[in-house]
């Protein structure tokens, strides 16, 4: 009668035990065993890079004539291909704001916009907003205003603070707040930013809104 338990209790709906279905499966890894059917595995299939096409970007204030792959993101090529480095890759997913640049004079997240589709348009990175060896007007105010920590947001967050005044040269601590909502500070170091957006505002009054 326990037998005659067991064996019900383990039955499935096609009417093999659990004790036969063990027995049916170590058959058969037996089987592949012997024949070698699990040393063998799928061979990947190869993705050969895609038609390289010419493009022109104007970064800077400068033009580069480079080949690039359709599927390269204009972030890849900023640092990659280019050697602008201080455009940092952070989520590559738009949620951070680490690749902030500037296209046409508005903030963007550069991992979203494809190489391609910045030709003609004209790009500002982090190096573009120098003065030869001096910091442009919102570098120089990050640094007095010690607006940073590990520092790896700081240039997405200078980028946003520069497109944000071109935009707007006075704005309000709410302004400024919805400004800066796009690039994220794991540090927390908000309270030195917004600061630093204030005084970015006066040394661009000073500097003729430079």
């Amino acid at each position: 009668m326990e037998k005659d338990s067991e064996e019900k209790e383990g039955h499935c709906k096609k009417g093999v035990t659990r004790r036969g279905f063990l027995q049916l499966m170590g058959a058969g890894a037996a089987a592949s065993v012997t024949t070698g059917t699990l040393a063998a595995e799928p061979t990947p299939e190869v993705v050969t890079p895609g038609e390289m096409s010419k493009v022109s970007l104007q970064v800077n204030g400068r033009r580069h004539r480079i080949l690039i792959e359709p599927r390269w993101s204009l972030l890849y090529v900023i640092r990659e291909k280019l050697g602008l480095t201080g455009t940092k890759v952070g989520c590559e997913r738009g949620e951070c704001g680490a690749c902030t640049v500037l296209i046409n004079g508005q903030p963007r997240y550069a991992c979203l916009i494809l190489a391609a589709e910045a030709e003609g348009t004209e790009i500002t990175t982090l190096e573009g907003l120098m003065k030869g060896e001096d910091l442009g007007p919102v570098q120089q105010a990050f640094v007095e205003n010690d607006a940073f920590q590990c520092g790896y947001c700081t240039p997405g967050q200078i980028m946003a603070v520069e497109g944000l005044l071109r935009a707007n040269p006075n704005p309000s601590a709410e302004e400024i707040r919805q400004g800066m909502s796009g690039n994220l500070c794991r540090c927390g170091a908000y309270p030195n930013i917004f600061n630093a957006v204030r005084r970015a505002a006066e040394l661009k009054k000073v500097a003729g809104g430079a």
